[in-house]
């Protein structure tokens, strides 16, 4: 079984990339299971109905977030609406939404999507490692195919998590620095990781905000509204093959497709 992990869709040219290539990448690759991270897709900050819409009517499956998923308040009480569109699960259970996705693919295979947020350099949340091990209880023995959106900053942490939860969840894949890591691999217990995914979006930027607006703010700490970037647009994504009767990866593999460079 595959899946298919896209990482963090910043803005329109990420959007519109997935838009003009997603469906080609899915049938080419066969892939049976896809994901994405959607918290940066309106204009590099947040998620508004409309654009969850719009993402998953190009067969994205599940839509996972992180710290930025609020920042539109319209979204808000969409939540209730979608299930499809995750929070990371470790924030305080008063706050809208859900971590968690247990559903089928459309071939019948029982599955869960497990949305985490990191606390090293990130807001004071509740603890990833004691929610998840809530959630992991809180499934149907039947579920073997686990996959976890571990959105953090550090490597240090998103590490710690592949170790502490290798050979309970098929694959943790880390989000939020838009920077892609070489160290994807099959962990001992038979886990998929990679520390970060990278980002689907402008890479003539830094990590998708225009240069011209993000190096002035740090030679002078002037305060700047950011602008998403325009220019060599990229689809950054992994595929990871998974034994559905065991739950075990099998492979992990990193995916980049340049789109164009105006």
């Amino acid at each position: 079984m595959k899946i298919l992990f896209v990482g963090d869709i910043v803005g329109r040219p990420g959007r519109d990339a997935l838009k003009n290539h997603l469906g080609h990448i899915l049938e080419s690759r066969r892939i049976d299971l896809c994901i994405a991270n959607a918290e940066n897709s309106a204009a590099g900050n947040g998620i508004t109905p409309r654009l969850c819409e719009e993402l998953l009517g190009l067969n994205i499956d599940v839509l996972t977030s992180g710290n930025h998923i609020f920042d539109k308040r319209e979204v808000l009480p969409y939540f209730d609406q979608e299930p499809r569109l995750l929070r990371p699960a470790n924030y305080p259970p008063s706050a809208p939404g859900r971590g968690l996705l247990a559903s089928q693919t459309r071939n019948g295979v029982p599955y869960a999507v497990i949305n985490l947020q990191g606390r090293v350099f990130m807001p004071a949340i509740d603890c990833p490692f004691r929610t998840c091990e809530a959630l992991l209880a809180s499934l149907s023995p039947e579920v073997k195919l686990i996959f976890i959106d571990f959105h953090a900053e550090a490597t240090a942490e998103k590490q710690a998590m592949g170790w502490y939860f290798d050979g309970r969840v098929s694959a943790i894949v880390g989000t939020h620095t838009h920077v892609p890591t070489a160290d994807e691999q099959i962990l001992p217990g038979g886990t998929a990781y990679i520390s970060d995914s990278g980002m689907t979006g402008p890479h003539d930027s830094v990590i998708g905000v225009s240069k011209d607006i993000i190096l002035p703010k740090f030679i002078s700490q002037m305060p700047a509204r950011f602008e998403t970037a325009t220019d060599d647009v990229r689809i950054n994504a992994v595929e990871i093959v998974v034994n559905p009767e065991t739950g075990r990866a099998a492979s992990i593999e990193r995916f980049c497709m340049k789109v164009h460079d105006n």
